[in-house]
């Protein structure tokens, strides 16, 4: 597993690694990785990809090679591929899941929009990537991704949350130029499932450090002064509907802002004492799945988000506020108010 103490120069050594698959399919001395994937076409693109990327591969499978009880060896990080789900698939991943987060493996896992609630609910640990419907560009970001998140460990640093941002946006970027390229190149719009981003472009809004909240020295004494309630979700639904119009009438690229879409729907939901899954929060968001993906998971590590188990279904997850999330959210409209009020 990933926390043994391992020499790039000398992949075969690694403890716990399959030899003779690393034999047979590892190529130069860098991290090594699995794949996990039915398809055979699939398994071959990223085979060839990550050789290009420099990584060692370690081992090629189907899905249901991890179906088993035993552990297989995953290498520093696991691609799987799982675009439908079962009961055999849900307890595969939740498996793999545990393995990947007491291990540090880190996981990029591809799946449809009509499984998303259900693997999005099994993957509670390990923090891993999802991708929805993804192309090929789609996985060698996640790739690249994964690739920085495993030199942090291996160097047991963390990311901050800058290098996040800057990651977020860099990938978002490199995801728009990838998809032109495709698009000029006569390739077809969208993921393998066939329903990507149907112009062959993503839409994103560059984050800013602001969003994640940070607490200036001058707020504490905000937080200690009562809390205005949440807005009447009717005016919070008319916003968001007023922001959606937009796209009627000019490019909805240059108004895509997925973090305050994503705030507006869940204050709304929330003072509707209503549970948001993460397939709808994607929709909310305005931009393709695997994108909105990305943001839940910085929003989450910014403390604006949260994940909550549905207590009938421990598989199922639901996303929502923090409560310093909706405190923001409150004091923003409370003073959006007041400010109205002035200009009366």
């Amino acid at each position: 597993m990933t926390g043994d103490n391992f020499d790039y120069t000398n992949p075969g050594q690694r403890p716990g690694a399959d030899a003779g698959a690393t034999g047979a399919l590892g190529q130069g001395s860098g991290p090594t990785l699995s794949i996990f994937a039915d398809r055979a076409c699939l398994q071959g693109e990223l085979r060839d990809d990550a050789r290009e990327a420099g990584f060692t591969i370690i081992r090629i499978a189907p899905f249901t090679a991890l179906t088993g009880d035993d552990p297989i060896p995953l290498g520093d990080i696991a691609v799987v591929d799982c675009p439908v789900v079962d009961a055999a698939a849900l307890a595969a991943l939740a498996r793999l899941d545990l393995q990947a987060c007491e291990g540090g493996v880190q996981l990029v896992v591809s799946t449809t929009v009509g499984a998303l609630d259900d693997v999005f609910g099994c993957l509670d640990q390990s923090n891993p990537q999802i991708l929805i419907d993804p192309t090929r560009a789609d996985r060698v970001i996640a790739l690249g991704y994964a690739l920085a998140a495993a030199a942090a460990h291996q160097h047991l640093r963390e990311l901050s949350d800058e290098d996040r941002l800057v990651m977020l946006r860099l990938a978002e970027q490199v995801a728009q130029i990838a998809q032109r390229l495709d698009r000029f190149g006569g390739g077809a719009p969208g993921g393998e499932y066939g329903t990507g981003d149907e112009d062959g472009l993503f839409r994103f809004e560059s984050p800013r450090p602001a969003f994640a909240a940070a607490v200036d020295p001058g707020s504490e004494r905000l937080v200690r002064s009562s809390r205005p309630p949440l807005p009447d979700p009717r005016l919070v639904r008319r916003m968001i509907q007023h922001r959606q119009l937009r796209s009627r009438y000019f490019d909805g690229e240059l108004f895509a802002d997925p973090a305050w879409d994503m705030l507006l729907d869940l204050a709304a939901a929330r003072a509707e004492h209503l549970r948001v899954s993460v397939t709808s929060l994607c929709i909310a968001s305005g931009v393709p799945p695997t994108t909105a993906l990305r943001w839940i998971g910085q929003m989450i590590d910014a403390g604006l988000l949260q994940r909550i188990s549905d207590d009938a279904d421990r598989r199922r997850a639901f996303i929502t506020l923090t409560d310093k999330a909706a405190e923001a959210m409150a004091r923003y409209f409370a003073e959006l108010g007041s400010a109205a009020l002035r200009m009366v």
